[in-house]
């Protein structure tokens, strides 16, 4: 089997608002996003499918068509839309990034030939995605920053073993990072806000965890959490991972980019699959 993807973009208008609620509950429930002007995004579309592969042609399909069939879809449903004004489906759904992916991928599963629909993931900005599988399952993701320091040093090696593993990563006054720490929940959105989980929630709870503990620190000596753990980012993951797990019950990964060619991620015990 083998998976393959094409990006495509659109933009689009919306906002958030449930008609059952008074204007001061959705205010405070969707903040900003409840502007009754609406604001918008331009949205990047991943498209993956899956298949086997044509020996004759050497392809399992044209990315040109998968192209063709997402676009011509976006272009006559939501882009250039005002999506809660405009579109049948969400002028009854709430068009969070959670609903349009499984809008979007309700919209595309039959359309591809020769291959299967296997991801869609939607970016709504550079710190927020959603992303449907064919497991229907639903995941959004949302990305935060944070700098912070730390030396590569295990208390179980030996100075030499610590040296010869870890490099220049072991140096004594030790090294930075601009952290990028990516929190995904799973589930199904809520009716009422069309969310996992609501934002303005999550963001306080990686406040208070993850970034008022850890951002502008130095790992080894002003954390609690890492006084006898050697702070590698697989460890950082596995840390914040538990951190969050205990007040985020749908909590599915944390990935942490150390820097933009090193990703780690760290799904917990509940969620390994062999």
């Amino acid at each position: 089997m083998l998976y393959l993807s094409r990006r495509v973009d659109f933009s689009a208008t919306h906002t958030y608002n449930n008609p059952a609620w008074s204007k001061e509950r959705n205010k405070a429930v969707f903040r900003k996003c409840n502007n009754p002007n609406g604001h918008g995004h331009d949205y990047k579309l991943e498209v993956m499918v899956r298949g086997k592969l044509d020996i004759k042609s050497g392809i399992v399909v044209n990315t040109t068509d998968i192209k063709r069939i997402v676009n011509d879809f976006l272009e006559e449903e939501l882009d250039g839309k005002f999506l809660d004004r405009e579109h049948p489906n969400f002028i009854k759904n709430i068009p969070t990034t959670e609903n349009l992916v499984n809008y979007i991928w309700a919209s595309l599963e039959n359309k591809f030939e020769g291959c299967e629909l296997y991801r869609l993931r939607l970016h709504e900005n550079h710190y927020l995605s959603a992303e449907r599988k064919n497991s229907n399952m639903t995941y959004l993701t949302r990305q935060y920053h944070l700098c912070a320091a730390h030396r590569l040093h295990s208390i179980h090696l030996t100075d030499e073993e610590n040296l010869k593993l870890f490099g220049k990563c072991n140096n004594p006054n030790g090294h930075g990072h601009n952290y990028y720490v990516d929190v995904q929940v799973k589930g199904d959105p809520s009716k009422d806000t069309g969310m996992i989980i609501n934002l303005v929630e999550l963001d306080e709870i990686v406040e208070r965890e993850i970034m008022e503990k850890f951002d502008h620190m130095n790992l080894n000596l002003d954390t609690e959490e890492f006084k006898e753990l050697n702070p590698t980012s697989e460890v950082v993951a596995m840390v914040f991972y538990n951190l969050l797990k205990r007040h985020i019950p749908n909590l599915h990964k944390v990935g942490i980019w150390e820097t933009e060619k090193n990703y780690f991620e760290y799904l917990g015990e509940d969620e390994y699959v062999k």
